[in-house]
């Protein structure tokens, strides 16, 4: 294993599934967690560049505890990397997921009270009572109807893409606080159930089939080399990118002849065949 992204070892700590496979001092089962901030930074390297970013819930593998950070690896995706260990809270079970952007979380069942924390869509929180329109978790209260039950998702990866427009555009990010093209476009395939890669290259490596732009339907996947969009219709698609530094919804013709006039290639367009998920807790 040579992707460093998906490699769960540092130094001379390494994942047991590693024995025999991967030089190391120390083999280790590890201690799973979950995330318990709204969303904290995955990075390559303690205090280093982020490579993606958690949501609320997320099962995290810690392997390696160093200074205020931890070594692990993310149970949805497999991407290793470090985080802040304040994120941390033990695991637990969950019984929802955020089914919108964004949301709150609120210290009473009442939308007037302050806000304690945002939420992202995707966060999975344990719903332990309902009363009126809010959900009660370990958490805080959320909107009820923001909530599905685990196991419910959406069915329209586009629809869901397009509920990020105006989203400002972050290398890395997750969610509609800040997310880039991958993160786009995983973010709306998780919410439908759908695996998915967290970054571009992965993306375009999932199973699938090349097809003419000209013949691009609903869900197929636009490629350039660093970048990605969701075709949404004819000549279509939604992507976050930095010449907008947002999530918008454009021409594909246009944003093909933008990224000709810097030198850039023509997309490569494929669609990607879907497959149910099975929920990694």
């Amino acid at each position: 294993m040579t992707d460093r992204r998906f490699l769960p070892a540092w130094g001379e700590v390494a994942h047991v599934s590693l024995r025999g496979q991967h030089q190391a001092r120390v083999f280790t089962e590890g201690r799973r967690y979950r995330i318990a901030t709204p969303l904290v930074d995955l990075r390559a390297a303690p205090g280093g560049a982020r490579d993606r970013q958690l949501l609320t819930g997320a099962p995290f593998l810690a392997l390696l505890w160093q200074g205020d950070g931890v070594f692990g690896r993310h149970e949805v995706d497999g991407y290793c990397g470090w985080i802040d260990a304040a994120a941390l809270a033990p695991d637990g079970d969950w019984t929802h997921h955020l089914a919108v952007p964004a949301s709150h979380l609120y210290p009473d069942p009442d939308i007037k009270s302050a806000a304690r924390a945002a939420l992202y869509m995707g966060a999975r929180l344990a719903v332990t009572e309902q009363v009126g329109a809010m959900a009660r978790s370990p958490a805080g209260w959320v909107p009820m109807r923001h909530l599905r039950p685990r196991g419910h998702h959406a069915t329209d990866p586009v629809a869901v893409a397009r509920g990020f427009l105006g989203a400002p555009y972050l290398w890395g990010g997750n969610s509609w606080a800040g997310i880039d093209c991958s993160g786009l476009v995983q973010a709306a395939f998780l919410a439908c159930g759908l695996p998915c890669a967290a970054d571009s290259d992965l993306q375009r490596r999932m199973p699938g089939k090349p097809v003419r732009a000209e013949t691009a339907r609903p869900g197929d996947l636009a490629f350039w080399p660093g970048h990605v969009a969701l075709v949404s219709g004819p000549d279509r698609i939604i992507h976050a990118n930095a010449h907008h530094m947002a999530v918008v919804e454009e021409p594909f013709s246009t944003a093909a002849q933008r990224i000709r006039e810097t030198g850039g290639p023509e997309a490569v367009v494929h669609r990607i065949l879907l497959q149910t998920s099975r929920e990694t807790d």
